[in-house]
């Protein structure tokens, strides 16, 4: 490495740049579930209704992912990342003022299209810093301010918006996202420049070679549906736990930063653990989520058992997320950002798939509870995919692109 990326201080300070973009991103993509009665109740609409949002964000980022990707593939990422992150802000503060139902659903739209692109070239631009040994490492601290934010901004903003309405929380969002623009702006190193003094350009066309690969949608089918176990759930929790649980809507918060707590402790984990066994971290990954999961659907009942889920089910879902990330940047060699982008379309497909389908649970009278089997049911089919991929691995071969990602560890997996 070169220049600024030897120095451990200066990459510390540009990741956690990428990591408050993360976080402004998190917090306003997650603050909903705890607020969805209050912003139901605001809009007069029903619940299910409300869990729109969440569905039409998550179709924004499917959009933008590859879209705005692919018309900024060819600029340097350290200004695509701050026009990115200025256009999240523009999105949440119209969010705050939408007047109507139909219009915060306009709000929220555009407020996903810039999630993906950014975090596919923020994940570009992590895993450049450091050694190819420790990329997914340094992904999984940019995606730490994500996970970070399930434990204070989602909390906090959640208070907030109870006591001082969801419009207010939306406003600080869009504020923490300018507050990431400025610290991307200070912190992260402009493009490398190539040997003859050209800043670094990607082709499209090259880009879009990766997907040619059977591999690349074997890795997004295992994120959308494992991922869209989680959103089936997480998209309901406020009401199933102060309906079937009985919890206080005060105790909220605290299950929220059990939640957010859940997701780091899966994402650093799962980081650490993927540099080494991917596979295997992927796929017992999957299949504690299951387990997990059918343990929500049968003791959602029982306050003590419903708590240690919400902490366990987002740590098993995100303990996958540093493979799969790893993988498809690996999986599309020297042409990564439209690829990066795409698993993040595919997680917010797993939002949208996710919350439609645990809000059509509840609406054909199956129960606040009922998001649980469709969890379970959608991240099996997850872990069918995954296992899949492990045996295209086996076949070819070959010596992978990405060393920590070699054959033979997909083999021991295959075998057991």
């Amino acid at each position: 490495m070169e220049g600024c990326y030897m120095l451990t201080g200066a990459v510390r300070r540009a990741l956690l740049a990428l990591a408050v973009g993360g976080f402004a991103i998190g917090t306003g993509e997650f603050v909903i579930m705890g607020l969805l009665p209050q912003v139901a109740s605001s809009l007069a609409v029903s619940i299910p209704q409300a869990g729109q949002l969440i569905s039409i964000y998550a179709l924004g980022v499917v959009v933008g992912a590859p879209l705005l990707t692919a018309i900024s593939v060819r600029y340097r990422r350290k200004t695509v990342l701050m026009v990115l992150m200025s256009w999240f802000a523009v999105g949440n503060l119209l969010s705050a003022v939408a007047p109507t139902f139909g219009l915060a659903l306009a709000a929220r739209f555009v407020s996903g299209l810039p999630h993906g692109a950014f975090f596919g070239a923020g994940a570009v631009v992590a895993g450049s810093l450091v050694e190819r040994t420790r990329s997914n490492s340094a992904m999984a601290v940019m995606f730490a301010g994500l996970t970070v934010a399930n434990i204070v901004g989602v909390p906090f903003t959640t208070i907030l918006g109870q006591h001082a309405g969801w419009r207010l929380v939306y406003a600080i969002v869009g504020l923490i996202a300018l507050l990431a623009v400025a610290a991307i702006a200070v912190a992260v190193p402009g493009d490398p420049v190539s040997a003859d003094g050209a800043e670094g350009r990607v082709s499209l066309g090259r880009e879009l070679r990766a997907f040619g690969k059977p591999e690349v949608w074997l890795v997004l089918g295992v994120a959308m549906l494992g991922g869209g176990g989680l959103f089936a759930t997480f998209s309901y929790i406020t009401p199933m736990m102060t309906n079937v649980t009985h919890y206080a809507d005060s105790s909220i918060t605290w299950l929220l930063v059990l939640f957010g707590l859940g997701m780091t402790v899966g994402n650093l984990v799962g980081a650490r653990l993927s540099d080494r066994f991917p596979a295997r971290t992927l796929v017992i990954s999957l299949f504690a989520e299951i387990l997990v999961a059918l343990a929500f659907l049968v003791f959602d009942h029982n306050r003590i058992t419903a708590a240690l889920a919400i902490f366990l089910f987002p740590l098993t879902a995100l303990a996958g997320l540093p493979t799969l990330q790893g993988r498809i940047i690996a999986l599309a060699g020297g042409a990564p950002n439209l690829a990066a982008a795409s698993i993040q379309a595919a997680f917010n497909i797993a939002n949208s798939i996710g919350a439609y389908l645990g809000g059509l649970a509840i609406s054909a009278g199956y129960g606040y509870g009922s998001p649980n089997a469709v969890a379970a049911i959608l991240v099996t089919i997850g872990l069918s995919l995954a296992l899949v991929a492990v045996k295209v691995e086996r076949r070819s071969r070959r010596a992978p692109e990405n060393p920590s990602l070699a054959v033979e560890e997909f083999e021991l997996v295959a075998k057991s």
